[in-house]
């Protein structure tokens, strides 16, 4: 089994969250700004450093949303052949205070955008949007949501 640390910024305002447009030769998926937990990095820099790589943006971290661990089975990987996969995701609220939205620079952001929560359902995004409104939306006491059901236009 393949395993990832990850942590996500969820960014909320007015209305909108700011979601991530990934491209993979999958096809292109919408997702919030965030990404690996490099070795020796504390999940609260990482949020930071990935959404200034992946929107050109700065950002505080105003709290901890909570932390969600899901299986991914090998059937539904999106490349043939590859193990069954943990990720677990570490969600923080963030505020923008100051940059400019651009691509990512030699990255798989190909733009970031304040999208109306009213206009999420219909976007072919990865689950962790659902799961970081959720958290943002309910702020569990435990940190923790139900497993958001894939398919359609929810991936992993």
């Amino acid at each position: 089994m393949s395993f990832r640390l990850a942590a996500y910024a969820v960014c909320v305002t007015d209305g909108r969250v700011l979601l991530a447009r990934h491209v993979a030769p999958t096809g292109d998926t919408w997702t919030l700004p965030g990404g690996r937990v490099e070795q020796g990095e504390d999940p609260f820099d990482t949020v930071i450093r990935e959404v200034a790589e992946e929107t050109g943006c700065t950002a505080v971290v105003e709290r901890l949303l909570g932390v969600d661990s899901r299986i991914i089975p090998a059937a539904e990987r999106r490349i043939p052949g590859s193990p069954e996969h943990q990720n677990v995701g570490i969600f923080y609220q963030v505020r923008i205070t100051g940059g400019r939205l651009r691509p990512e620079p030699n990255g798989e952001t190909a733009e970031s955008v304040w999208t109306p929560f009213a206009d999420v359902p219909g976007l072919r995004r990865s689950s962790l949007v659902d799961i970081g409104l959720t958290l943002a939306r309910t702020l569990p006491a435990t940190g923790h949501v139900a497993p958001v059901p894939v398919g359609g236009l929810i991936q992993h």
